[in-house]
Parts: C-alpha cells; structure tokens; sequence
C-alpha cells in the first residue's frame, strides 16, 4: 500500500510537544496538517474545514477528547477519528470504539506503528469515498436501467439503446453467455414506445425440442394427447410489446422457417386450428455464437439472419471492459448486502485488484455469483481478498499434472479436463444442469451431451456416476 498523499488531518492534544511532533511528521509524509490545543478549538475547526481524519489525546481540559469524538460523530461523520492517549483503561478503549474510533493508541508510541495505522485509517477512507463516489455515478451516469458500466464500449451501448428504443425493428445482440445480453434487451424495451406491453423472454436452449412449437404458438384444447385447455403461446403473450429470443442459434433449423414466417406475415397458427391470429411484437435476439459461421454450417437460416440483423448491438466480453468490473462490483455488493441483511460497505484495494485483474470467463454473471458468494461468507464489513473465491485468486486450477505424466495424447487428456470441470461445475451449483450449463457458457442440450459422454449422471457403479437435478426451466 502506497502513501496516501493530500489527505487533511487535525491533530488535537494539549501538549505542545506532541502536536508539534505529530505536525512536522505527517507534514513530511505528504499530509496537510491543522492543530488545537483543546477539545473546543478543535470542534470550531472541524465545524469550518473538512478532514479527513483526527488525532485526538483522550484526556484534555474543557472537552475531552471521547466528547470530542461524539460531536465529530454528528458534525462530520465522513472523518476518521484516532485516539491517543497515556492513561489509557480497557473502560476508555471500548467507549471509544464504541463511538466509532477506528483505532486508539498508547502513548509512548513507535512512530512506524503510528505511521502505518494513519496510513491504514486514510486508505480506508479513500475506499468508503471511492464506493460511494461509485454508488452514486452507478445510479446516475454510468446506468442506464440495470446495465452498468464506464468503459467507452458499454457507453456506445447506452447511446444505441436510447437511438433504437423507439425505432419499430428488430434486433440482434451478440456477446458471450453471461455478458448482458437479456439486460440490454429490457433496456431497449422499456426505454420504448412498447414498455406498457408484455416483454416475454425465451430461452430458445432450454425449451426441449417437441414443446418449442407449441410453447412458440400456443394450442387449441384436443389438438394432441393431454391438451385439456387452450394454451396462448409466447408470441401471442408478447403482443403489442417485445419477444426476447435468447440463444436463437440453438433453434433447430426446421423450426426456424416458421420464426421467419411469424417475423415476415406478422401473424401465428395455434397448433390445433387453420385459423390465424395477427400479432404486433418486436422481435429481439441473441445469440453467443457468432451466426455467419453458423450459417456457412448450414446450421442456421440466412434470410432469419438478414430479419433479425436489421441493427446489431455488440457487448464485448467484460475482460475486454476491465473499467466496468469496479462499478459493476460495487452494484452487486450493494445489491446483495441489503439481500442478505448484512452491513457490507464496500470491497478491499486488494480484493478489487484481483477482482479487475480476473478474465471472466463467465462475464457478468460470474462476477456476480463471485460477489454474492462473498457477501455471504464475509465477516466484515468489507470484501477482503481472502474471502474471493480460490480461483479468482490465483488459488485453484485445473490440475493436470498428474494426466500429463502419464497420458500425453492431446485429445484423451481433454477429455480428462473437460470431465473434471463438469464435475466441479455441477458440484459447485449443487447438481443443477441448467446453472452449470451457465457456468460454463454452453447450452443445456450440450451439457446434457457432455455428461451422457463422460458417462456422468447415470445410475452405474462409477464413483462419478451421480443423480444430478434440472431446475424447473430445464
């Protein structure tokens, strides 16, 4: 930790000597320093200058400095106070603590251990400042709806949101899984002219292939086996408002003419009945895939793309947006503290150094799960860096070592990572396929590929071999 330069501080004690030697020592460290000779001059001052911390002896004439204390307490509670004393009782110490002292201090004192205690009391100034610097541009310049971020690339976002947002097209976001995508699809949403109808988002992965159609277009009552009621589907459930089709690439290409027809004659066919009904949606998709090679691949239709494709917003991964990962931190931390009852005020210099420093390969949603995890487990009132998870800190990886020394076919040790991180995945979401698909930024179809290959989930011997449960929109 560098010196923190610039900070204001009073020295408050009645001996000349001492506040004399407290002056010209912080004075060479780079502190403006102000002195009073008592309790009463000091509060005169305080009531005028602002500080960023106070040294103040606790036994004075005419105000003590635990009154003294109380008073900075309602006047200037932004100040950081420390306490110095020669008599010092165990009574004392827990009353000032009590009154919010951040530290209290023997007399005679080693000036290392004074040095280093101001220097630990004005970083953590610096990071109550600098969080709630944070917390209000988060809810002024630097959000729009629930996006957040600073950098130059989410900032272009914001502009596209607010051109868009009253156009009647449609559009295509692309980014990797976890990035933001369904965020900016709500932006764009209810910063429109349609904010007052439906904004229906679908999984286009997660729907298993023989309910798409009729989860797409509805059903009249009788036109199959267990279809006791009419059901309306999702696009008529969008009407005057925005479907959100979300990894539209994993859409079986079959079904996607019949996207395509919706999108060109703006009406839809329940399964069960000829008849039609005509429907007025935007239609926004996403997509972690990148579509042109998806269509030299014969894997999606390129008139869907050229529909879809009318404007293309672009969220690049967060490493490539390090400048949003502060905001974003502080967001979550706000966010999941009030959830979880806690009084966690803000993240260590060291913890969001490694926080800014991690690659993310699950894009804001890691981040995410990585603050909530830690404001579940935090002690304190601020995220330290030992609470991060050991992966974000440079503690765990995937260990291969062992394969490497005695298997060095590239594809059988492959096998053997890919085996391991499913394993740990669903481990770490509690056996829930549709979180660990997340996690891992590939679909469910492909997770539930993965696993039947690895022979993961089934109900053998193998000491792999685990029952592993789908959430309810699996």
């Amino acid at each position: 930790m560098g010196r923190v330069s610039g900070g204001r501080i009073i020295v408050v004690d009645d001996e000349p000597g001492m506040r004399e030697f407290l002056e010209i020592m912080l004075q060479k460290d780079g502190y403006s320093v102000v002195t009073a000779g008592d309790g009463r001059q000091a509060e005169e001052k305080i009531n005028s200058q602002m500080f960023d911390l106070a040294i103040i002896d606790v036994q004075m004439p005419t105000m003590d400095g635990l009154d003294l204390l109380k008073k900075i307490n309602e006047k200037a509670p932004d100040t950081t106070v420390i306490m110095i004393t020669a008599f010092a009782s165990h009574e004392s110490a827990v009353e000032a603590m009590k009154h919010g002292a951040y530290d209290y201090i023997t007399k005679p004192f080693k000036i290392d251990e004074i040095k280093l205690v101001i220097k630990k009391a004005l970083e953590k100034k610096r990071l109550v400042t600098e969080n709630t610097r944070l917390k209000r541009e988060l809810e002024n310049k630097f959000g729009f709806g629930n996006i957040i971020g600073r950098s130059p690339a989410i900032l272009q976002v914001f502009e596209l949101i607010k051109r868009v947002a009253e156009l009647n097209v449609n559009i295509l976001i692309t980014g990797e899984s976890g990035s933001g995508k369904e965020l900016v699809a709500r932006a764009i949403h209810y910063a429109g002219n349609r904010s007052q109808g439906s904004f229906v988002p679908v999984n286009c992965g997660a729907i298993p292939e023989t309910l798409i159609e009729s989860e797409f277009f509805g059903y009249k009552r009788g036109s199959f086996t267990g279809a006791i009621r009419d059901k309306k589907g999702l696009f008529a459930e969008a009407d005057k408002g925005t479907i959100f089709l979300d990894e539209i690439a994993d859409l079986p290409i079959h079904l996607q003419v019949k996207i395509l027809r919706v999108i060109e004659e703006k009406e839809i066919r329940p399964l069960g009945t000829v008849e039609t009904t005509s429907i007025d949606l935007r239609v926004i998709a996403a997509t972690n895939k990148i579509l042109e090679d998806e269509i030299s691949g014969g894997r999606f239709r390129e008139d869907l793309y050229y529909r879809l494709n009318v404007i293309r917003i672009h969220l690049p991964p967060l490493r490539d947006r390090r400048e949003d990962i502060s905001p974003l931190a502080i967001s979550f931390v706000n966010k999941y503290s009030d959830e979880m009852g806690k009084e966690i005020r803000g993240i260590s210099p060291k913890a969001l150094e490694i926080l800014e420093n991690y690659d993310y390969p699950g894009n804001v949603r890691e981040l995410e799960n990585i603050i909530a995890r830690s404001i579940a487990l935090e002690s304190t009132n601020i995220i330290k860096h030992e609470t991060l998870p050991p992966l974000v800190s440079g503690k765990d990886y995937v260990e291969i070592g062992d394969d490497l020394s005695s298997d060095t076919n590239l594809d059988s040790l492959l096998d053997k990572i890919e085996k391991k991180m499913l394993l740990k995945t669903l481990g770490s979401t509690g056996g829930n396929k549709t979180e660990a698909a997340k996690k891992l930024g590939i679909t469910l179809r492909s997770l539930r590929y993965r696993l039947v290959k690895h022979d993961i989930g089934g109900e053998g011997n193998n000491e792999n071999s685990l029952v592993f449960e789908e959430s309810s929109n699996s």
